[in-house]
């Protein structure tokens, strides 16, 4: 039967359709008619601070839930602000939704001074989103959010964009029934290509796996595939923790150290799975191989892209590894577990992950006694997210091991700043019974340092660990490596657990790990944030 709603009432009955539950934003003067439908929908709003906080918010939920992360802002202004979060969203593949009023349907296009009038917001967005959808009735309304369910289910889930002209948005038009996103078929490989990875594999006697953050899905095959081949196992920052870190196959984030790097190359089978084998990967070109490549992927075009596939297999991580793993153990591959390769795969591990520490050492033993505090306080659920800080890439990526079931949320690609605080704030909402923890050094924090004040509003326990090197510590050395003078990387010194406080939460200095320790046990059960600084030296 036919309804008349309104387009905001359109909008709200339509993400309740696809099961939202909670989304992230600002109401603004255009905007208020969708927020005059949430709570009669059993939709819960999170207030933030600044739309691009609501962006990484939603993210940060996004990546803890599976499900996609929902966006509500206001026209102009307010949409581009979330812009910075749409764009690191793309980079890391996260199902963000982010759906803002427009122009009125028949505005003009020479401007007319209206209030957050912008030339084309859709053509500002499609420029970071997957897409840019701008209805034009009410009635479209449900398929454009249908189309955005359907690109977060069956491809590669990326950002998208969905925007009502704000005449929609009040206009009352009838409609149908809510059109929802059809049940979705996981891609499953084609079985030729899986044969003819496994037979490459079967051959190997230096293999090696990559899994990146689209083979999350996939832990259990990934791990018994590389027991089976005997092969270590990368991961990317994205697919931190799929392989538990205490595995002894397992090197963990280590793409970027040289003696990984070259070991790599020597590998006459290399299996990387849901990853770009990007540069934001391996913080270099990548490194020419001399084996065969073989690429799984849900999107077909990371097989031409970077590194291409020498075996491209094409579909879903988790059927992929699995028909891998049942294909190389079959009767003609059977013998796989017992052939001996031309290296202890678990001493050759280790060794490497022996290396890859020398090769940091002096610049890493700063944060290292700090990260192992952290460790030994935190659940092994729990969910840490990160900042483009030193003490996030270099410190915690390859140095701070998650527990079974632990999360680890970073900017990559992208490599925002500001995204650990926010992020932690949407993981929290959507997690409120897990430990939760923000790294952040002192600059990246202060891009979005106003969301401390929506975590107290929140009231739920989330310590934020700030290492304060006086201001943006990697752009200070590089600097310095380039023989030029530091300019305009020293920030002027905050007091930021006065800060917190102010902002209606706890704050204080850890000066030892053991202080650090201390300060986040108590952290972990008081309600609201918790600043907890870490002063390091600076030259």
């Amino acid at each position: 039967m036919d309804e008349t709603l309104t387009g905001g009432e359109a909008l709200v009955r339509a993400l309740c359709g696809h099961a939202v539950t909670r989304v992230f934003g600002i109401p603004g003067t255009h905007n208020l008619e969708i927020y005059r439908h949430l709570s009669s929908y059993g939709i819960r709003h999170v207030l933030t601070r600044h739309e691009q906080g609501a962006g990484y918010a939603a993210d940060g939920y996004a990546r803890v839930t599976q499900s996609p992360g929902v966006v509500i802002t206001t026209t102009g202004p307010a949409l581009l602000n979330a812009a910075a979060a749409v764009g690191q969203a793309y980079s890391d593949s996260v199902p963000l939704l982010v759906v803002s009023p427009g122009m009125p349907l028949r505005h003009p296009r020479l401007a007319t001074g209206l209030l957050h009038e912008t030339r084309s917001q859709t053509e500002a967005l499609r420029g970071v989103a997957a897409f840019s959808h701008r209805v034009s009735s009410v009635a479209e309304i449900d398929a454009a959010v249908a189309r955005a369910f359907t690109l977060f289910r069956t491809r590669r889930p990326r950002p998208a964009h969905i925007e009502i002209p704000l005449d929609l948005l009040e206009a009352a038009e009838e409609t149908g029934p809510v059109r929802l996103t059809p049940p979705a078929v996981p891609l499953a490989p084609v079985a030729a290509a899986v044969e003819r990875a496994a037979e490459a594999l079967r051959g190997a006697r230096r293999p090696a796996l990559v899994l990146g953050g689209g083979a999350r899905g996939a832990a259990v095959p990934g791990v018994a595939l590389a027991e089976t081949l005997g092969a270590p196992v990368l991961t990317t920052a994205n697919g931190k923790g799929i392989v538990p870190e205490t595995h002894p196959l397992s090197l963990g984030v280590s793409l970027h150290s040289p003696s990984v790097q070259k070991w790599l190359t020597e590998r006459d089978a290399v299996l990387a799975v849901g990853t770009e084998l990007a540069e934001s990967d391996l913080w270099s070109a990548p490194p020419a191989l001399n084996g065969t490549l073989i690429r799984v992927d849900l999107d077909p075009d990371q097989m031409y892209a970077g590194l291409p596939a020498d075996i491209a297999v094409v579909g879903d991580a988790r059927l992929a590894l699995t028909a891998l793993l049942t294909a190389v153990e079959s009767p003609g591959g059977a013998s796989r577990r017992a052939r001996v390769t031309d290296e202890d795969p678990v001493r050759r591990a280790a060794v490497l992950r022996a290396a890859r520490n020398a090769e940091t050492a002096g610049r890493d033993a700063r944060w290292i006694p700090y990260l192992r505090a952290v460790r030994s306080v935190l659940a092994d659920d729990a969910v840490i997210t990160s900042d483009s800080a030193q003490c996030c890439y270099y410190g915690a990526l390859p140095h701070l091991p998650l527990g079974p079931g632990g999360r680890y949320l970073h900017p990559t690609g992208f490599g925002t700043l500001g995204y650990a605080l926010p992020a932690a704030i949407g993981a929290k909402a959507a997690c409120p019974e897990r430990q939760v923890v923000a790294l952040s050094g002192d600059g990246g924090l202060q891009f979005t340092v106003q969301e401390l004040a929506t975590a107290a509003q929140l009231g739920l326990p989330l310590p934020v660990v700030v290492f304060d090197n006086g201001g943006y510590g990697e752009i200070r050395d590089e600097m310095a490596a380039r023989g030029d003078t530091p300019t305009a990387v020293d920030l002027a010194p905050v007091d930021l657990p006065a800060l917190a406080r102010a902002y209606g939460g706890q704050g204080t200095h850890a000066y030892s790990p053991d202080e650090l320790t201390a300060a986040l046990t108590e952290a972990l059960r008081t309600p609201g944030p918790t600043l907890i600084a870490i002063p390091e030296e600076t030259p």
